[in-house]
């Protein structure tokens, strides 16, 4: 008996609009031009009954970002009238004030050797909070329970890109700032178990690399993970974290356009607040 492959639904968005009920978004639709802007605005936004709807209203008022540009007329038409996937995320947050972002294993098809967050695409039936609690343990060990978080959505990103398939996404940028007064980079770093698949290094950002205005000379120490998924401490240039895309040919190792926005959205969320006293200190 052949043994069917049951294809995961994944959550879309929906746009609202006025006192209409909210549709479904198509694969070409400019999302932040529905709401009448150029590449930002701002947006309400909420999950219900499986479908992420933006407003004018409702929800939570969040800055909405335009990473790329789509040619509908480059995107073939049984493409066209698909949805857009709805991503998270997650800047999982120190009590001493250090996100973590991983480096994509050299064998991936998409973005090989761009630092991100962990992230990944938000399914049915899942919130958020544990959709992005499931990949960050998939791919870097962690075990975070949900109890022990304090969420916050800081943003969102839509990009569309088609490298080996057609992909548009609406990202949510998800800080997720543990409770327990003891748990720094120190006590996280201990727990790291990347899958080698997924994750080729880890690196603990602070304000400063978040900023990405590093001196290509200094260099910051990541955890590199080997192939049996041994782990061992390496130097990254900080040239890397300042490379930008190039405008053709193959990539290069750097930290992803939509990662430097939503470190962006995590200094903007860190602003208003007094620097605590276990900021760049330990346990």
């Amino acid at each position: 008996m052949e043994t069917q492959v049951q294809k995961v639904q994944k959550v879309l968005v929906h746009l609202s609009g006025g006192n209409a009920a909210a549709q479904c978004a198509r694969f070409v639709q400019s999302i932040t031009g529905h709401f009448g802007g150029q590449d930002e605005t701002q947006v309400g936004c909420y999950l219900d009954n499986n479908r992420f709807i933006l407003s004018q209203g409702a929800g939570q008022r969040v800055p909405l970002k335009h990473l790329s540009v789509t040619q509908a007329a480059a995107i073939p038409l049984d493409v066209q009238d698909r949805g857009v996937d709805v991503g998270v995320a997650v800047i999982l947050q120190t009590t001493n004030q250090r996100v973590l972002l991983t480096r994509r294993a050299a064998g991936l098809r998409i973005f090989p050797g761009l630092w991100v967050p962990p992230g990944v695409c938000v399914c049915v039936c899942v919130c958020l909070v544990a959709a992005g609690l499931r990949e960050l343990h998939e791919e870097t060990g962690l075990e975070v329970e949900q109890n022990d978080v304090s969420p916050q959505i800081l943003g969102l990103s839509c990009r569309y890109t088609h490298t080996h398939t057609h992909t548009h996404t609406l990202t949510l940028t998800l800080t997720l700032t543990h409770s327990h007064k003891c748990v720094c980079v120190c006590v996280s770093q201990v727990c790291l178990r990347p899958d080698p698949a997924e994750v080729s290094a880890c690196l603990w950002v602070d304000r400063d690399l978040a900023r990405i205005a590093v001196p290509p000379y200094l260099t910051s120490v990541v955890t590199e993970v080997l192939p049996d998924g041994a782990l061992r401490g390496s130097l990254l240039p900080g040239a890397v974290l300042c490379a930008r895309a190039p405008a053709e040919g193959p990539d290069v190792e750097r930290v992803s356009t939509g990662t430097k926005y939503a470190l962006g959205l995590w200094l903007d969320s860190l602003a208003p607040r007094q620097s605590s006293s276990t900021a760049g200190g330990s346990c």
